[in-house]
């Protein structure tokens, strides 16, 4: 199997031991959990709102997608961490913004106890790539 990392400048560096994105096989993209941080500040976005930070996350997995090739058509499966699951509409109504409707990917969404940063919802994807 063959593996191809994938960095941007657009979207939050890795705070740790791992990366943004890999591409495997050359064709399944599985990016990395994304918080609502501004890439070039490194600050939280939106403190406290669910929705100016699930616009934020939607950026910069978008940013990622951009940078190996891929685009919101391609993903197949995200997974959505919510810190309070009565987030939950608000953050589906910005979600929504990024999908065709019939054509979004699978989903689970999760409340979890806390997030990094304390923020209030991360977000990962699996893209299929060309």
């Amino acid at each position: 199997m063959s593996k191809q990392i994938i960095r941007t400048d657009q979207a939050p560096a890795p705070v740790g031991p791992y990366n943004q994105a890999i591409i495997a096989s050359g064709k399944m993209l599985f990016a990395s959990g994304q918080i609502p941080l501004d890439p070039i500040t490194g600050e939280i976005v939106g403190s406290g709102d669910v929705s100016k930070q699930t616009e934020q996350v939607m950026h910069n997995l978008g940013s990622v997608l951009k940078a190996a090739g891929a685009s919101w058509q391609d993903v197949v499966k995200t997974t959505v961490f919510l810190k309070n699951m009565e987030d939950f509409p608000v953050m589906n109504g910005v979600y929504a913004l990024y999908f065709m409707e019939g054509q979004a990917p699978a989903r689970a969404t999760i409340e979890v106890a806390r997030l990094p940063k304390d923020v209030l919802v991360e977000i990962e994807c699996i893209a299929v790539v060309s």
